[in-house]
């Protein structure tokens, strides 16, 4: 990423720079160049016939032409006419219709209210713009652990802070974070604020409040805490910095440049303590080095002096500025950053006093009292609910919003086996696109997940509809020419550090789970229920108008890629049927990864979730198309495709076991599989490793493994409310023995043959009994539904209603408490104890409409 200076302040009404060259990138299809496998065939020789002069000589002409032509034009032509190619140039080519982003209400104000924010979840404090080049800053500090020094920044577990996480956030413009590391305790405030004269986007102020957690200080070492706050031009435009160091009020600058976005911008620091400050200037594009690059310059400097410090120096044309700030804990230090500097008459000191001290104390407190007001008003908690659950499900959100990311890059789509790039790559390039979403995880998974995206949303939503409708309009802007929208979002160098190479590329075969639907239909109830305000309505219905015909591509490109050998039938592309690896070859695509499914993947399989996904599609796409008013013949198609799906009967005769009223896939399977020992002789050494063995012919059949799957019919509300296959299904979920815990409803039953089994000799058990909690909160939502419907088994379902929403808030808290994070599953043996990723405030955060009993509306 570079870029030279633009000096010229930028007008109020243009889009942020690298829009425009993104929106260029975006218009159409471009040459895959390069590809390749083996060699050309060679052409056979030219035979003439007894044919006569003039008939020789004109097809002599006519011969020169196609050699001229062949030779000009026979590596494009051969490209254009091989079909690989021709799926690939699709693959990377995005759908010619009209940008969700471009929409009226996504430009002018909300554009710019949204153009700063903490949009970097990787870092532990990250400030950048929505832009693909932006001005970024964040913070460091030195932690001691044992005695030893480490340098934090990447969130990243191996650090064993106790605690950290965004306790309130609004989404916009306020947040308030708890970071606890061993010794030492803070708390980052953020702030923005649009005041006359800033630049575009307006300015931001940070607070760090530090305190010392020790119960007794033992040397002045341990009481010095050692910070460094960064500013770093992606555009590689270069910065100043203030060598004066910070010994007065009089003197709180610290860097200072100049950008065509925001125009000249200072960062001012103001604190009441006494500091020591130090700085380092670097060039260098390259931003997800940031950690290496100060540490390397600590560890130098150090040998050099004996200091822990930075060496005051700053190479030429540097366009990062580390300032070092070292202070004695407990310390208040304010940092603020205004922007259109450069503009006659701009009344910065007015504005820095505005973002620091007294008047950036009252703000905060004004900030932080319209969250309490706004989550106690949007969220209802019930009365049942304790003071503790709030504050978790206060946290649940302020994170989730908190961890909301602005990236930008170019996903890699994995070239066909045996081809690669000219260059060596086995990968072609996405078009360069924008991506504002919520991540999972901060440490593990800082990025955007396609399927984790729509329970994300069902919260976001809930809080701020507009700011949802952006970040789902965002993702359908990444749908290709076929339909198709990459799963996983892996964009820009620093998201590319965080993730193994095997993961990141992208498969165009392979989808998710179409999650998405879930807020539309959200959407889409509020508006019959008359939740919106009439402005707000006319927005989501201005949004779904341009959406359908993205949204219609994306079902089409699962209608068509993902169908069955029977009408009406799905399964999930993408699964091995060679490998000897897996004990159950993976099903990544369906998001569930190791659930097992059948033993032997082929084109019969039928899989329950996407059929029931599906469902939900199409009925939603249904009600979009009555709410437009559309009588077209698509609409009638999903009309009949929604009665279709929902036919109770023909489910029950393809994945019904009527014995135990349990659903199941359907496939090429046998349960007599086991993964052995083998001895494998590779160069001169003989290795042992898994190898899996087939004790018996697989046949096509019902595959008995109880689980999540079993109950997505029950899930999406397909089975009515006075079948007597209800009341087998809340037998199946209460029972200990299969899926009940006193924590949550488990992934699979007790009585699978792969309950908690190893996959593969490195893969321990992941969706295999672990209690997660977004299929925990469709199972809670479905048990609202049935004991809200007159029916034999309401009263039941009720029952069992309370009884797994208390377990699920009590243990969720409880872990909370115990250790300051929300994880990513819970242990359903081991006393529901937090499992896997931390924080996980992905669809975890799922908590919250737990407690407000809010469930989407299963009615048809």
């Amino acid at each position: 990423m570079s870029g030279g200076s633009r000096r010229a302040a930028r007008s109020r009404g243009r889009p942020s720079p690298g829009e425009a060259d993104a929106a260029e990138s975006a218009r159409g299809p471009r040459p895959v160049e390069g590809i390749r496998k083996g060699r050309s065939r060679d052409h056979g020789p030219i035979q003439l016939r007894d044919v006569s002069l003039k008939t020789l000589l004109g097809l002599g002409f006519l011969a020169s032409l196609f050699l001229f032509f062949l030779v000009n034009n026979y590596q494009w032509g051969s490209r254009r006419e091989d079909p690989v190619v021709r799926k690939l140039r699709r693959a990377v080519t995005p759908l010619p219709a009209p940008r969700m982003m471009d929409l009226p209400q996504f430009q002018g104000e909300h554009q710019e209210s949204l153009y700063w924010g903490t949009y970097r979840p990787h870092v532990y404090l990250g400030i950048r713009a929505r832009t693909p080049r932006s001005l970024i800053a964040g913070l460091m500090w030195i932690g001691i652990k044992d005695g030893q020094f480490f340098l934090r920044h990447i969130c990243q577990d191996s650090d064993d802070l106790s605690t950290y996480g965004w306790r309130d956030h609004n989404g916009r413009d306020y947040g308030r974070q708890e970071i606890v590391d061993h010794g030492l305790s803070f708390m980052t405030s953020f702030l923005k604020e649009k005041r006359e004269g800033s630049g575009y986007g307006g300015d931001w102020a940070v607070r760090l409040d530090l305190q010392n957690t020790k119960s007794k200080v033992h040397d002045a070492e341990d009481s010095t805490a050692h910070l460094f706050f960064y500013v770093a031009d992606e555009e590689g435009n270069s910065l100043g910095v203030q060598r004066q160091k910070f010994e007065s009020r009089d003197s709180t600058l610290l860097a200072f440049g100049e950008r065509n976005d925001v125009g000249g911008w200072e960062l001012h620091l103001d604190s009441q303590e006494k500091l020591d400050t130090h700085f380092s200037g670097f060039r260098t594009l390259h931003m997800h080095n940031l950690s290496e690059l100060v540490q390397g310059t600590l560890a130098f400097h150090a040998r050099r002096t004996g200091q822990l410090q930075l060496p005051d120096a700053i190479e030429d044309s540097s366009n990062i500025i580390v300032i070092q700030i070292s202070a004695t804990v407990p310390a208040k230090i304010d940092i603020a950053f205004v922007s259109g500097t450069n503009v006659e008459g701009s009344s910065i000191d007015e504005r820095i006093n505005s973002l620091t001290g007294v008047m950036l104390s009252t703000r905060l407190e004004e900030k932080q009292g319209e969250v309490e007001d706004k989550y106690v008003s949007i969220f209802n908690i019930k009365d049942e609910v304790d003071s503790e659950s709030m504050i978790v499900g206060r946290a649940a959100i302020g994170n989730l919003l908190g961890g909301i990311g602005y990236f930008y890059g170019q996903s890699r789509i994995a070239l066909p086996k045996g081809f690669t790039q000219e260059n060596g790559d086995k990968f072609i390039s996405y078009w360069p696109a924008a991506l504002f979403t919520a991540v999972p995880s901060r440490s593990f998974f800082p990025r955007g997940f396609l399927w984790d995206e729509g329970f994300h949303q069902m919260i976001i939503g809930r809080w701020d509809a507009k700011l949802s409708m952006d970040i789902i309009g965002h993702w359908l802007d990444l749908i290709n020419i076929d339909g198709w929208i990459p799963r996983e979002q892996i964009l820009g160098a620093e998201s590319l550090s965080k993730v193994p190479e095997e993961f990141v590329l992208q498969y165009p075969t392979n989808g998710n789970p179409p999650t998405l639907f879930l807020v539309l239909r959200d959407l889409l109830s509020g508006i019959r229920t008359g939740k919106f305000l009439s402005q707000e309505t006319n927005e989501i219905t201005d949004f779904l108008s341009r959406a359908y015909i993205r949204l219609n591509a994306w079902f089409q490109w699962f209608n068509t890629t993902q169908s069955g050998k029977d009408v009406g039938t799905f399964y999930w592309h993408g699964r091995d049927n060679t490998t000897t690896k897996e004990l159950n070859p993976k099903t990544l695509t369906s998001g569930l990864d190791d659930y097992p499914r059948a033993s032997h993947p082929n084109d019969e399989e039928r899989h329950l979730d996407l059929r029931c996904w599906m469902l939900l599609a199409a009925d939603c796409m249904h009600s979009i198309a009555e709410l437009l008013k559309m009588e077209n013949a698509s609409a009638q198609d999903y009309h009949q495709m929604s009665k279709q799906l929902s036919d109770f009967e023909k489910l029950n005769q393809m994945h019904l076991d009527d014995a135990s009223g349990a659903y199941f896939d359907f496939g090429y399977h046998t349960e007599k599989v086991r993964m052995r020992w083998h001895e494998v002789k590779v160069l001169d050494t003989v290795q042992r490793e898994l190898v899996r063995e087939t004790l018996e012919e697989p046949q096509l059949k019902l595959v008995p493994h109880l689980g999540y799957v079993s109950l997505f019919p029950f899930m999406m509300g397909i089975i009515p409310s006075e079948s007597p296959i209800l009341e087998k299904q809340l037998r199946l979920i209460s029972n200990r023995s299969t899926l009940w815990t006193d924590y949550g409803v488990r992934s699979i039953s007790k009585t699978s043959s792969l309950y908690m089994k190893r996959n593969t000799q490195h893969d321990p058990p992941y969706w295999r009994g672990p209690i997660w909690i977004n299929m925990n909160y469709m199972i809670l939502s479905a048990l609202h539904h049935y004991s809200q419907e007159d029916g034999p088994y309401r009263t039941t379902a009720g029952t069992l209603y309370q009884e797994l929403r208390s377990n699920l808030i009590r243990n969720i808290v409880r872990n909370y408490y115990e250790t300051g994070f929300l994880w990513e599953q819970y242990d359903q043996k081991n006393k529901g104890k937090g499992k896997g990723a931390r924080p996980f405030t992905g669809w975890t955060a799922l908590v919250l409409l737990m407690m407000t009993e809010a469930y989407p509306s299963l009615e048809r």
